[in-house]
């Protein structure tokens, strides 16, 4: 170990003179309590570093000590149902309670062992040994990346502490490993795969407007921007309970403490759908409130990436919900102030960009190293000040996502959920999606979607002439194009996270409202061209059941839509029939 005296102190920022050899990322511990750091800038007078938790009480002279390694959090079986700060130490009780100075991880567990792997086997990094027995997920005992070599013992099936040694393994050179439960990883280095996997099919969150007009692939990176009151933990939510990934991690990074506390009250309440059980059961949460060391938030997005990481290589589909990049990024920018770095726009530090670049470029669906396929999603919600998207944090997210579901303040207003925006919105996914759909039973998915998209953005064009001419003064053609724009808007867009029947919508059942309503479309198009008044077509009962369809058949009645498919049919063609006796 190396060590130094603290020199200088502003903050979560000190300036120590050395006596050792230090390096940038190292650990180190400062003062009486061992408070936890990190070297972020050496040069010939000594180093600059951050420290993750409260430095009230340091004062020039106090001992600084390094590990000579990087930055690392313990990772290992148990995470699951459990709530962690920024650096993943505990919280038992709310997140305003902040963890003792100096404390770095909880006390062992005892876990239930079995082996897979015998003495003699020839194991290589990210193969596997053993599996640790839970309910839900199972977490598989691996060989920690840059290990392998031969298995000289193992333990036997039983109960084990998460800190004794199962297994030693012995490298060509002779020299022997011993592994146990958990082992440390740099919470800034990517863990490695074997590859990377093209997208090939959507993480299904069960949110009509995601799912056929954005959909989001498995390991993509999505952005979920919005003003105060937009819906975005709400939203986040509702993702974490419904979409179909087998892992939970969430941080709630910078956010305020009574918006953190009801997270917390909300999620161990929430029920599985998988399995009936409480969602925390399949959830890690890290917290990181607006009160606690701010350098401790700039690390928690990096210590969220880790852990989801470590559930991917166990070849588990993971999504990771960040709320919120944006007061990550500020912590960024009070760090850069107190270095006195050259601020960049408005403030933040001239790496924003390439630091937004390292985070989402983690999210991938990749082949594990023990052959499996596994997944990280990450869904990053950014808190543009007024919902100004030109700000730098946004701007920037954009360039690193393929996904942008942008929340719109009107839409929020007028009570209207999800408040995506379907025209400011975008999924560079969606192409390499539609074979997934087409494979699914919806060849006409594309289709669909484009004419969605392009029916809600002729209805833009037309409300701004409507405002000046009078909605009554427009075409029939045109005014049917709003009249159907609002039964998708209605129909498929709109979809309440606390309705019983429509929180959560399959894709069989949203390939079937999609089609019936536009084929609503299409006969509405035909009964106009055949003469038929516009006003008979808005009166039709038809349409009052297709605007009410998501909210009264359910998941398991899916084959009703069929029968309001014949309802419409008739109605359309009686319709019809009367005009042409009246002619």
């Amino acid at each position: 170990m190396s060590d130094a005296t603290v020199s200088w102190l502003s903050g979560p920022v000190l300036r120590a003179r050395t006596s050792g050899r230090f390096h940038v990322s190292d650990a180190i511990l400062v003062g009486e309590q061992q408070l936890l750091g990190e070297v972020i800038r050496v040069d010939a007078e000594g180093i600059v570093a951050q420290v993750y938790e409260d430095t009230t009480g340091l004062r020039p002279g106090d001992q600084v000590t390094s590990s000579s390694k990087p930055l690392s959090i313990r990772l290992r079986p148990g995470l699951l149902g459990n709530i962690y700060d920024g650096l993943l130490r505990p919280l038992v009780a709310m997140p305003g309670d902040t963890v003792q100075p100096g404390m770095r991880e909880e006390a062992a567990a005892q876990l239930r062992y079995r082996p897979l792997a015998k003495r003699g086997d020839i194991l290589r990094a990210g193969q596997i040994i053993g599996e640790f027995g839970s309910e839900g997920v199972a977490d598989k005992h691996l060989v920690p990346p840059g290990t392998g070599g031969e298995v000289v013992s193992i333990a036997d099936d039983g109960d084990y502490d998460d800190d004794q040694v199962l297994c030693v393994l012995r490298d060509d050179a002779g020299t022997e490993t011993e592994l146990s439960a958990g082992h440390y990883w740099p919470i800034r280095w990517p863990r490695p795969a074997a590859r990377r996997l093209p997208p090939r099919e959507p993480l299904v969150t069960g949110q009509r407007i995601m799912d056929t007009l954005f959909p989001v692939a498995r390991g993509g990176r999505a952005a979920l921007p919005g003003g105060f009151g937009t819906g975005k933990t709400i939203l986040q939510e509702s993702l974490a309970k419904w979409c179909d990934a087998e892992v939970i991690v969430y941080v709630g990074c910078g956010e305020r403490g009574n918006e953190m506390a009801e997270v917390l009250n909300e999620f161990p309440t929430l029920e599985d759908p998988r399995s009936g059980k409480p969602l925390l059961d399949r959830t890690v949460i890290i917290a990181n409130t607006s009160n606690m060391p701010v350098a401790a938030r700039e690390a928690s997005i990096y210590t969220g990436i880790t852990v989801a990481e470590y559930f991917r290589d166990q070849g588990l589909h993971v999504a990771l919900m960040a709320d919120s990049t944006t007061r990550w990024a500020e912590a960024l920018r009070e760090i850069s102030g107190r270095l006195g770095e050259l601020p960049g726009e408005q403030g933040f530090p001239a790496y924003l960009s390439s630091r937004l670049a390292e985070f989402y470029e983690r999210a991938a669906h990749v082949a594990t190293l023990h052959g499996e396929e596994g997944s990280v999603t990450i869904i990053g919600a950014v808190s543009p000040p007024a919902g100004d998207f030109s700000e730098p944090v946004t701007s920037q997210t954009k360039r690193y996502v393929r996904c942008f579901w942008a929340l719109d303040r009107d839409r929020a207003q007028a009570r209207f959920f999800p408040a995506i925006h379907p025209l400011t919105s975008y999924s560079e996914d969606a192409e390499a999606l539609a074979r997934w759909w087409r494979a699914r039973g919806n060849p006409d998915w594309t289709d669909h979607r484009r004419r969605i998209l392009t029916l809600l953005e002729q209805r833009a064009r037309l409300e701004r002439m409507a405002r000046i001419v009078g909605k009554d003064a427009l075409p029939p053609r045109q005014q049917l194009t709003l009249l159907c724009a609002d039964l998708i808007n209605e129909g498929i867009l709109r979809q309440s996270a606390f309705s019983s029947v429509d929180r959560y919508c399959s894709p069989e059942r949203q390939t079937a409202l999609v089609h019936v309503i536009l084929h609503f479309v299409d006969r509405a198009e035909q009964a106009l061209e055949h003469g038929v008044d516009l006003e008979r077509v808005a009166e039709m009962p038809v349409l009052r059941r297709l605007q009410r369809a998501s909210e009264e058949i359910p998941e398991e009645k899916v084959a009703q839509f069929q029968l309001l498919m014949a309802r419409l049919d008739e109605e359309f063609d009686q319709l019809e029939k009367r005009q042409a006796h009246a002619r």
